[in-house]
């Protein structure tokens, strides 16, 4: 069994990271979180040890490290806030671990640079969760965009609704210094994903941005994206409010909807298996999609003009 600790035990996405420790056969031994609401550690590890101050943690991994204990952490999984996961990265390598990364992996590309250095000081090695990567359906779309070779750009119009209550903007999640503004929030993967299918970017514009929603244009070498990003409920489509739907999720290719609504719940799993094996996705993978949400935080949004998202027509402000 491989051994992980755990950074950031009460957040949404933990559960995920424990159900995929488990899956994979492997162990949780530790957990740090400044919030005690963790009873999820019992569905999965509840023999883990938990802490609430860093410096306890800190020190009791230290402790399995020195003396070669059975419990000594060989990965430490990383699910805090965004703006602290640089700094749990640096913590990991430095304490003789493996990291895995939560998405985004860092708020700007230049601390992927510092990364770097440390790796090749502590030689550990960071990987990170870009599941859309290795979803199905991404990946016979990749395989597609490849085998198509068109001489044409194609036109895709990407558009992510994740309605979120008036909680959202008095967590750190509303807070642009930490959570980097909803481009990173909630759509880091889907910047990675558009890379990962349609290579380099070649423009990036930026018509609206907003604590709540965000939409803008970009260029890659196979594609011309038109994408609309928030966490508003008035802006999921009358027909699935009708559903009794909160999110909305599309992606269209030349007119044609690509459908990958479903495949998610395993993502995490693989992410890990491929991790294990040695086949994680590093830190210049992560580069492209960092330096586009870091980009679309600092521009000036252009407004209605030029080849926007069709959302921004009816736009409720």
């Amino acid at each position: 069994m491989t051994n992980f600790a755990l950074i950031g035990a009460a957040g949404y996405i933990a559960p995920r990271h424990m159900q995929a420790i488990k899956a994979t056969g492997n162990r949780l031994v530790a957990a740090l979180d400044r919030n005690d609401s963790v009873g999820i550690i019992d569905s999965y590890f509840p023999d883990a040890d938990f802490f609430t101050e860093f410096e306890r943690f800190d020190r009791h991994l230290d402790r399995l490290r020195r003396h070669v204990h059975s419990d000594r952490v060989d990965y430490v999984a990383i699910c805090s806030p965004n703006y602290l996961h640089d700094s749990h990265i640096r913590f990991a390598l430095r304490t003789g671990a493996d990291a895995i990364c939560e998405k985004p992996l860092v708020l700007n590309p230049w601390n992927i640079d510092g990364l770097l250095e440390i790796e090749k000081d502590t030689g550990r090695k960071v990987a990170t969760i870009l599941q859309l990567r290795l979803h199905p359906s991404i990946i016979a779309l990749r395989e597609r965009v490849r085998r198509e070779a068109i001489t044409q750009k194609y036109d895709v119009d990407l558009a992510y609704i994740t309605s979120r209550g008036h909680w959202y903007l008095q967590s750190w999640k509303g807070d642009v210094k930490k959570a980097g503004g909803i481009a990173t929030n909630i759509g880091v993967h889907f910047f990675d994903m558009l890379h990962f299918l349609f290579g380099d970017l070649q423009e990036n514009v930026v018509h609206y941005s907003s604590d709540t929603k965000a939409a803008g244009y970009l260029e890659y070498q196979k594609a011309r994206v038109r994408w609309f990003l928030s966490v508003d409920a008035e802006d999921v489509p009358a027909a699935q409010i009708e559903k009794g739907q909160r999110t909305y999720r599309s992606i269209t290719i030349n007119g044609d909807e690509i459908e990958f609504s479903g495949g998610f719940t395993d993502l995490h799993i693989r992410s890990y298996e491929e991790i294990l094996a040695g086949n994680g996705f590093g830190l210049e993978e992560n580069r492209t999609a960092i330096s586009t949400v870091a980009a679309i935080r600092n521009a000036a949004p252009v407004g209605l003009m030029g080849d926007y998202h069709p959302f921004l027509a009816n736009l409720k402000t």
